[in-house]
């Protein structure tokens, strides 16, 4: 009854539901409808009355039956065509929307019984799942009010991209001496450094990272999609937001993941044309590299860095809040979501697609650079699958295997190749790899001055001496 629109009348489908109750309770069990009665010598206008009000409750009976039709339910077959209010409803539910903790959420049918497909929801309510049918409708609500917010969605990982923990029996004896998990401990608002006591971790927030949500927040729907477990994603989200304002119940951990091993846009309400995602590993996006924006890994804690050189910490530094990584992916972030709603002049703002967005812009990094490997590869490989080429394709540059005059920088790890000595001679840049990766992250072509190759030094003072021994 609760499900009647304002227009219907309930006090006639009420007044109606007694009366079907009230006929039927007082019929005699030996008399069908209609026969003689002790009260036939009744004055006739009596007699009008009552078929009136018979006539009265017909029409409302057929509004209660068309109600019940409208509502999805039919009578038992059984019933008679009066019935009464204790006829059994039997309410239709093909196909079921969802369930949660295994009963359909419409019919309270089992899932056990259905053979039902869905999407798995638990971050937003335990044992939630939802059919891809209404997926797609939710989905297409999502995209609708996002655009009329003007607003993207943004995946956020968290390890080595907004955050870096450590256990504490992993923290390094030079980290103890630097009073790392001292610093922890205090009550300071500003603090950066947090102990997860019921974890025995420590985590750094990296540099800007506040900043960086409450920007973000302007333009993104934003989400936390981590391979951690749940406990530990949810008391990150409480350190980076701890008025509960950024993410709410939007935190997504490895066990709402639908595929071993790879995080994916389908457990993510909206469409893939609008989702951005910062994660410093491409590999568990193998279905949405076109949406990734691949960030250079926060490595403060000694125990994360085992295999890369000294830890942030233990050389006392730290990114800059003002061009560290965070501040510099702000700044790709406000210029998609420039680029997406601001200038895509006569394109339907519903056929938009943010992914050529960003391969767009990524081209333009190395526009006009034509690259020279020289030995930074395996001989026994082709050049063309490997990592660093694709990188250097996908910022913009022309990769080739030979030189010639129209090569712009050649990419070395030693300068006494043949190749890098042709580079200097020819005035051309040589530098290492590390330079396409720094312009991969930051987005940006990086000087060349500050990326030399190891040897150049050397080969430039023996040349010196020839020279001088040949005078």
């Amino acid at each position: 009854l609760s499900s009647l629109s304002e227009d219907d009348d309930f006090a006639d489908i009420l007044d109606a539901e007694l009366e079907l109750a009230s006929a039927a309770d007082s019929a005699s069990p030996g008399e069908p409808p209609g026969s003689p009665s002790d009260e036939e010598e009744e004055e006739e206008e009596d007699l009008v009355v009552e078929l009136d009000a018979v006539g009265q409750g017909s029409n409302k009976r057929r509004r209660l039956e068309e109600h019940h039709q409208d509502q999805g339910t039919a009578t038992r077959p059984e019933e008679d065509a009066i019935g009464s209010v204790k006829d059994a409803q039997i309410k239709i539910c093909p196909p079921h929307t969802g369930f949660i903790g295994g009963l359909c959420y419409i019919c309270g049918k089992n899932q056990d019984e259905e053979d039902f497909t869905g999407v798995p929801f638990g971050y937003i309510a335990e044992g939630l799942r939802l059919s891809n049918s209404e997926m797609d409708r939710l989905s297409g609500s999502e995209v609708k009010n996002l655009l009329r917010e003007r607003k993207l969605v943004l995946i956020l990982d968290l390890d080595h991209t907004l955050i870096n923990s450590t256990r504490l029996h992993d923290i390094s004896a030079a980290e103890m001496d630097l009073g790392i998990q001292s610093a922890a401990s205090k009550n300071d608002p500003d603090r950066s450094l947090f102990t997860l006591q019921g974890m025995c971790m420590l985590t750094k927030l990296r540099p800007f990272v506040r900043k960086f949500l409450e920007e973000a927040s302007n333009m993104f729907e934003m989400y936390i999609y981590t391979m951690g477990f749940k406990a530990y994603a949810i008391e990150i989200a409480k350190l980076l937001d701890p008025g509960n304002v950024y993410f709410d119940s939007k935190v997504i951990s490895n066990s709402d993941c639908t595929q071993q091993h790879q995080k994916g846009l389908d457990v993510v309400p909206g469409a893939d044309s609008l989702a951005v995602v910062l994660d410093d590993t491409e590999y568990v996006w193998q279905k949405h590299k076109e949406n990734l924006i691949l960030m250079e890994r926060y490595h403060y804690f000694a125990a994360s860095c085992r295999h890369s050189g000294q830890s942030l910490s233990e050389l006392m530094q730290d990114e800059r809040e003002s061009d560290g990584a965070l501040a510099t992916i702000l700044d790709v972030l406000k210029r998609i979501h420039t680029i997406f709603f601001d200038l895509g002049v006569g394109t339907a703002l519903s056929s938009r697609d943010v992914r050529p967005v960003i391969k767009r812009m990524r081209q333009e990094v190395l526009q006009g650079c034509k690259l020279v490997f020289s030995r930074v590869f395996p001989s026994d490989c082709r050049p063309q699958h490997q990592i660093m080429w694709k990188m250097a394709e996908q910022l913009g540059a022309v990769c080739c295997s030979e030189v010639d005059p129209s090569v712009t920088h050649v990419v070395a790890v030693h300068a006494g190749t043949e190749k890098a000595r042709w580079a200097v001679k020819h005035k051309k840049f040589l530098l290492h790899p590390r330079w396409i990766e720094a312009c991969n992250y930051r987005w940006h072509r990086q000087p060349e001055e500050d990326f030399p190759v190891p040897g150049l030094k050397e080969d430039k003072g023996k040349e010196k001496v020839a020279e001088i021994a040949h005078l």
